[in-house]
């Protein structure tokens, strides 16, 4: 089978919505050659999954992205909170969240920020991000089987469009197709959790009244609740177009076929408050909130990512961008096993980090769901009480107690109390402002696609770096930070480094591909050659 195939390539991913397109990306950016089959003729044409939190735009800001989504979502730059309401034209409104970050928090913890950008204008811009580099994606292409051995797996794909079936042999096999995932169901994998939370019927409309009616609202999305037309209203441009997610209820018996155009216009015009609102139906798809986590994220050479790995309810938007975050993940570790640099054992390394996020994320995200009353939404008695963690400390204070680290916490929490960024063995690095070369960057502009090792000027772990980055043949680069000379990142007056990572002068932070810190020495050691090499070898799983 593998004599015959007819592409040949280190990894075969398959799906191409908004998690598919990121993994491309991500592997596009360490260079690993790979083929992405996607079933749509397309992209998606649905605006929908379009809340992009900091840490997702911190991995596109260093995948070089982030200027292409901003512009792709600047018509929606404007939109802050979410607004609760009986109806529109009742002048009773409550914000749920009133602002995304009200006390500039993000910018003390990130080089960017929060973005409102749909699916349907994400996904384009990733595809041409990820094509520039190389990437070979095709869609109206579909995996109609595959089979795994020692060495590989051996796809089949057809073109939906020519019926041409392909033979694909690939290293490895990362699936990104969906919550419905073929995959996921060939492997056996089952999944835990809550399953099916509230079904909605998403609507998309035309009406050029609508924007008058609002007058100075700006928001994300307004949950209207008058009984018997309740339902979320989107704006998708500020001007026309909209979304309204109808609640569905198969379990009383209805269809997708009773969501007529007449009953949308009807329910619509009722939640909003309107009887004569002009309403033109432009299209209708159903979609299914769920909480869900497969029990594994990986059979031999076969990951799970996105939606193929969990299901998470809507509020926050936290579903999709966890599925990025996985990619982001998995992309680094895949890259250094398939380089050679790194033992495979790295990449089951993938699950122990990723599967505890997920958990925690989507019970975050089902509670979530409950505090707003999402419409369609009726949580179980024994659904916990209080308020967890805030959308923030949940979207980039996750930490990894166990995996690709040295020294951590195991028994941490996957998802703390608080958001605390400072170096922590673990943890996504500090964010700090410093010059190299004359031009301001982050530190989290260094991490991307090698080790980084920070320390201040003067002390001998630079050298070290370059000792064991030489005798093992990986990639580490190291800098130093500080205000003297010979400081090649220059840390603003006032500032200091130590003191962002909670450390001493003397110390040394050694931070993944992935911006996660993977050991620290809060101080000096005898031998700082020794000590970095020890620690590389296994966080790479050298034997």
């Amino acid at each position: 089978m593998e004599e015959n195939a007819d592409v040949r390539v280190p990894v075969l991913v398959v799906g191409g919505s908004l998690v598919g397109l990121s993994t491309s990306l991500f592997l596009s950016r360490h260079g690993i050659r790979h083929l992405l089959v996607e079933k749509h003729a397309g992209t998606s044409a649905h605006p929908r999954g379009r809340g992009i939190n900091a840490r997702t735009m911190e991995l596109f800001r260093t995948a070089g992205a982030e200027p292409a989504i901003r512009r792709a979502a600047s018509v929606l730059e404007g939109n802050q909170g979410i607004l609760q309401a009986q109806s529109l034209t009742d002048g009773e409104h409550t914000w749920l969240i009133k602002s995304i970050d009200p006390s500039g928090a993000i910018a003390r913890f990130s080089p960017t920020g929060w973005c409102l950008c749909s699916q349907n204008n994400i996904e384009p811009e990733l595809a041409t991000q990820s094509r520039a580099q190389g990437a070979d994606v095709r869609f109206s292409t579909e995996l109609m089987s595959f089979d795994q051995d020692a060495t590989g797996v051996t796809a089949l794909v057809k073109n939906r469009e020519t019926g041409e079936h392909l033979t694909v042999r690939a290293d490895y096999v990362i699936a990104a197709d969906g919550p419905r995932s073929p995959v996921r169901e060939a492997l056996g994998i089952p999944q835990t959790g809550n399953g099916e939370l509230f079904h909605n019927v998403s609507v998309t409309f035309r009406s050029e009244r609508l924007v008058k009616e609002l007058g100075d609202l700006r928001f994300i999305v307004c949950y209207l609740m008058r009984p018997g037309a309740d339902g979320a209203l989107l704006p998708v441009d500020n001007t026309s177009q909209w979304v309204f997610h109808a609640p569905w209820h198969p379990d009383r018996g209805e269809t997708l076929e009773d969501f007529t155009d007449e009953r949308c216009v009807d329910q619509i015009r009722e939640a909003i408050g309107v009887p004569d609102l002009d309403v033109e139906i432009g299209g209708k798809a159903p979609w299914h909130a769920a909480e869900r986590v497969a029990v594994s994220y990986s059979s031999g050479r076969v990951f799970l990512v996105g939606d193929a790995a969990h299901e998470m309810s809507p509020t926050g938007a936290f579903g999709s961008n966890t599925g990025i975050q996985d990619a982001h993940n998995l992309a680094w570790k895949m890259a250094a096993v398939l380089d050679g640099s790194a033992g495979r054992e790295l990449l089951d390394t993938y699950e122990a980090e990723r599967l505890p996020v997920a958990q925690a994320t989507s019970e975050r995200a089902s509670a979530r769901s409950a505090e707003h009353s999402h419409p369609g939404y009726a949580p179980p008695p024994t659904m916990g009480g209080g308020p967890g963690s805030g959308v923030l400390t949940t979207a980039m204070g996750y930490c990894y107690p166990r995996g690709a680290v040295v020294g951590g916490d195991a028994h941490r929490p996957v998802i703390p109390e608080k958001l605390r960024l400072s170096g922590d063995v673990g943890t996504r690095a500090p964010h700090m402002w410093l010059t190299r070369a004359g031009a301001k960057i982050s530190t989290l502009d260094l991490y991307e696609r090698s080790f980084v090792l920070i320390s201040g000027v003067g002390t001998p772990w630079r050298e070290a770096a370059e000792k064991v980055a030489s005798k093992l043949g990986v990639r580490l680069e190291a800098h130093t930070i500080g205000s003297a000379p010979g400081a090649d990142l220059i840390q603003p007056s006032g500032t200091d480094w130590a003191e962002v990572h909670e450390m001493s002068p003397e110390g040394a932070v050694l931070v993944r591909p992935d911006g996660f810190v993977a050991w620290r020495s809060e101080g000096s050691v005898a031998d700082p050659t020794a000590a970095l090499g020890g620690v590389m070898s296994q966080l790479l799983r050298r034997a």
